[in-house]
């Protein structure tokens, strides 16, 4: 054993599972639908680990990207025209035994003929050199990503703010159509991490801070992807994978960054979305990239095999992300040596190598089988795992779609689907004296870096990772300033630019021009349109030293608010950049997040009246810097001044908090009543309110029912979401919402990492109702806890 091993070793033996879970604590199949168990494709299975030499199955184990087997892929950089290279396709299938492959190549959309054919010949020389078909898989994270023509929706953070499970299945059933219209039939989605950190740049591709939003939306996409019987051999259907497990975000907001989570925290903010989309029956699952508690999660015996597969029940395939086995060595220097990375990664419960740019992953693993450093069970188990998804695809039937066999590609209802999706996302954060909506005709003057692109209101993960290239695709839809244009008259409309973001180059410099031009314009508007925010990024690219939005788009803001014009601000950006410097001065605020192709469209809706705002935010808007914390933080965190002490600047201000949403619309909450007072833990309580729409236009209200615990034998949370439906009310409608609620819906992960519900006094909210009831009895559950409710 050299010093790395005994390091590991040592390391896991403090992290914070570092005690194996008891037996009554593992459960190997918990209650929910679950990946189908079919005893014809475990015999199957069976027989093709009999077949299969050691070097076919470390190669259904290895994954590689399309760069490394197209023409010009010497630097990893394709010809195009894009076209496969037999010699490299059969190094990789004939000599490696891939089974998987993944990506585009040179960072760019294919035609589904185009991946129609790519795919073919794959599958193609896969069934003849090994007999199984290999497993193609893509990003396709708010719309087929990679597909040129595709429909997107708005990314997952403005899914998010629609409250809506409805449009959050819809939208993940054309993205599942779309794929496998493409031959694709992995989707590397849904992103189930926490955005509880404003600086990640991540957070866009997440659904919130929340765990219960988070959970309730992730299983929507599920069930999208995979249908309600979790058959993906079906038409239009794919797996379904979850990212990232687990504690990605935590600590730095940096991406990809080391976080310190006790058991407890795990437990409770990062695990209940996995363990209910495990229970849903998601067939795959990709591991955070970063590190927990000192040890890279890719290396984690205890997070992977003992956790994941066995405590949680996970029957599918567990996929490295991006090189992660390659950077146990490379960044974390936890490994001496490559091969020392993969015995750790493989023994720890990783199922397939996203490698994904060479074969070392595979000479290394045949090597430490053959020499007994990884046992022939581990590798059986993990192509048996990767079978099993690859015979649920029907790909030995079938090992691939094609374009014509979906003629809704594309289709104007699956364009509906995703502009209403963008309609019920735009948030309105603002409207001092109701200066929204406007009215046709209103002499507007649009300007910002965000107001005429496309590429800014897509974001990343579209036709590209970054999103450079979206203008190169995006042409017939509208931006900001032409979806005004188009609602108001472009007569009625002046635009210019002012700030400009660069063509190429670091996603967060910008460039001031003609500002009093700029000025000279909007004296002659009636009202500014200020389109603020951020160009595209994702992941690494996009970790920032400062959230306050950008210095000349502040300047901006004050040289307009000088002017003394109403200024509708708007907000198109990934993560909550901080405006608090100039946010006084704007007379409305909305905030479209990155809506998709649609967005502008929406926008312009809205902004006229056409369309009645209804998003929430699915995030606490931060005002200042140091002042960054979510809606269910601890008392302590937000201490206001005590009597007879200095104001040490203590009081967390938010610019806007968690669930916030204004509407055209004006409704009334009443009548908050509870069914009983005092229940049990195994009772049912029934929890009912009156809302109604005073207005005389029609409108949607998300209600939003929160708990709250007096007092706790761990802090508790000030207040925790529970339940919410979003509903419409027509001009002058009243309606009864009923919610049910059960003692396990009061619990908590307590010092020993059990989920408990103790007895005491407890409120529930609902707007600015409050009710309060008792629990009678303590209870404990033995088991992780699902919010799958």
């Amino acid at each position: 054993m050299n010093r790395f091993q005994q390091v590991l070793i040592l390391l896991c033996g403090i992290a914070a599972f570092s005690c194996q879970p008891s037996s009554e604590n593992i459960q190997i199949k918990k209650a929910g639908v679950g990946i189908p168990s079919d005893q014809s494709i475990e015999k199957k299975i069976a027989q093709q680990l009999e077949r299969l030499t050691l070097a076919e199955k470390v190669g259904q184990m290895t994954q590689i990207t399309l760069d490394v087997i197209t023409q010009g892929a010497d630097e990893f950089v394709s010809d195009e025209p894009l076209a496969l290279d037999e010699k490299l396709v059969l190094e990789a299938i004939q000599k490696y035994k891939v089974g998987s492959v993944l990506n585009t190549a040179n960072n760019r959309a294919r035609t589904p003929k185009k991946w129609n054919s790519v795919i073919e010949h794959l599958q193609r020389v896969s069934m003849e050199e090994i007999g199984i078909p290999l497993i193609y898989g893509v990003d396709a994270i708010h719309g087929t990503t990679y597909t040129a023509g595709a429909t997107f929706f708005p990314q997952q953070i403005g899914l998010g703010a629609t409250w809506n499970p409805e449009i959050v299945r819809q939208g993940a059933e054309v993205c599942a159509y779309e794929t496998r219209a493409s031959g694709i039939p992995w989707n590397f989605s849904p992103v189930l991490d926490m955005g509880r950190d404003a600086r990640w740049a991540r957070m866009w591709e997440t659904f919130g801070e929340d765990v219960y939003l988070n959970t309730q939306l992730g299983l929507e996409v599920i069930k999208g992807y995979q249908g309600e019987d979790n058959d993906i051999s079906k038409h239009g259907r794919v797996a379904a994978c979850l990212k990232h497990f687990l504690g990605y975000s935590s600590l730095s907001g940096k991406d990809r960054t080391p976080a310190l989570i006790p058991e407890r925290e795990l437990r409770e903010i990062y695990l209940p979305t996995f363990q209910a989309a495990v229970d849903q029956g998601a067939y795959t699952v990709m591991i955070n990239s970063g590190l927990i508690n000192g040890i890279p999660v890719h290396a984690n015996y205890q997070l992977l095999t003992e956790l994941l597969k066995k405590e949680m029940g996970f029957d599918g395939l567990v996929v490295t992300d991006w090189a992660d086995i390659e950077n146990i060595h490379i960044r974390d220097k936890v490994a001496a040596t490559q091969k020392e990375a993969v015995k750790m990664a493989i023994n720890a419960g990783i199922d397939m190598a996203m490698v994904p740019y060479n074969y070392n992953f595979t000479t290394n693993l045949i090597e430490l089988v053959t020499e007994g450093e990884v046992p022939m069970q581990r590798i059986d188990d993990a192509v048996s795992r990767i079978l099993r998804v690859k015979y649920a695809m029907g790909l030995f039937e079938k090992p691939m779609d094609k374009q014509e066999e979906y003629p809704e590609f594309a289709s104007e209802k699956f364009e509906q689907s995703a502009l209403e999706a963008a309609r019920e996302s735009i948030t309105l954060l603002k409207n001092n004296e109701q200066v929204l909506p406007l009215k046709k005709g209103t002499k507007v003057f649009v300007t910002g870096p965000n107001a005429h692109s496309m590429r800014t209101l897509n974001g990343g993960w579209t036709y590209s990772w970054q999103g450079e290239k979206v203008d190169e695709f995006a042409g017939k839809y509208q931006s900001i300033l032409t979806a005004i244009q188009a609602v108001n008259g472009t007569g009625n409309v002046s635009y210019q630019p002012t700030v400009e973001y660069p063509a190429e180059g670091t996603y967060d410099v910008d460039h001031l021009r003609d500002l009093n031009k700029a000025k000279r314009m909007a004296k002659a508007a009636d009202v500014i349109v200020l389109c603020l925010g951020e160009n595209t990024y994702t992941e690494k690219p996009g970790d920032l030293h400062d959230l306050n939005i950008s210095e000349n788009q502040q300047l901006l803001a004050k040289e307009m608010a000088k002017l003394g014009k109403p200024i509708v601000l708007v907000l198109n950006e990934g993560r909550p950049r901080l405006i608090s410097t100039f946010e006084t001065q704007m007379d409305a605020v909305l905030q479209t997040y990155l809506p998709g192709n649609f967005g502008g469209q929406a926008l312009a809706e809205i902004l006229f009246g056409e369309v009645n705002p209804s998003g929430k935010l699915p995030y606490t808007y931060p005002k200042y810097a140091n002042s960054l914390l979510t809606y269910d933080h601890k008392y302590a965190e937000n201490q206001e001044k005590m009597e007879g002490m200095y104001d040490y600047e203590s009081l967390m201000e938010v610019q806007y908090p968690f669930g916030h949403g204004l509407s055209y619309a004006d409704f009334e909450y009443r009548d908050l009543t509870l069914s009983k007072t005092t229940f049990t833990a195994e009772e049912t309580i029934e929890v009912s309110v009156k809302v109604k729409n005073n207005s005389a236009i029609a409108g949607k209200e998300v209600v939003q029912l929160y708990i709250s615990d007096h007092y706790a034998s761990l802090a508790p949370s000030v207040k925790k979401l529970k339940r919410f439906e979003k509903i419409h009310l027509a001009a002058q409608e009243e309606r009864t919402i009923r919610f049910t609620l059960q003692g396990r819906d009061l619990a908590f992960v307590g010092f020993n990492n059990e989920w408990i519900s103790e007895k005491g006094d407890f409120s529930i909210m609902v707007d600015q109702l409050k009710q309060d009831f008792y629990l009678s009895e303590t209870k404990t559950y033995n088991q992780v806890q699902s919010l799958a409710l």
